[in-house]
């Protein structure tokens, strides 16, 4: 996967088109990520009983960052701001990320 946990992306498709989010969580089986303030979701919670006293509490709606497909985002590239694609450069051993426009390593 070329996008990881903290990373910057930009939403190209869907309802929240040209919005820009921090990564929260990477879902590489699924192809996904949670990327932060976007995608939000509302998901109706069953009231509970409560033991004290024998009231129930009130149902509650849980609102929610929902996954966003890997093909509907882009990388935000942290030294030109532009969205960019993702080369990869090998040294020493250990591969790094690297800017396609400005050619710059993105991870530290």
């Amino acid at each position: 996967m070329n996008i990881k946990k903290g990373d910057t992306v930009q939403i190209v498709a869907g309802k929240d088109r040209g919005k820009r989010g921090e990564v929260l969580k990477v879902l590489p089986k699924a192809n996904r990520v949670v990327v932060q303030g976007l995608n939000k979701r509302k998901k109706h919670q069953r009231a509970m009983p409560n033991a004290q006293g024998g009231r129930q509490m009130a149902p509650e709606i849980l609102i929610f960052d929902a996954p966003v497909d890997l093909s509907n985002v882009m990388l935000v590239c942290p030294k030109c701001g532009e969205l960019t694609r993702v080369g990869y450069e090998r040294e020493a051993g250990q591969s790094k990320r690297l800017c396609r426009k400005c050619e710059t390593v993105m991870d530290a």
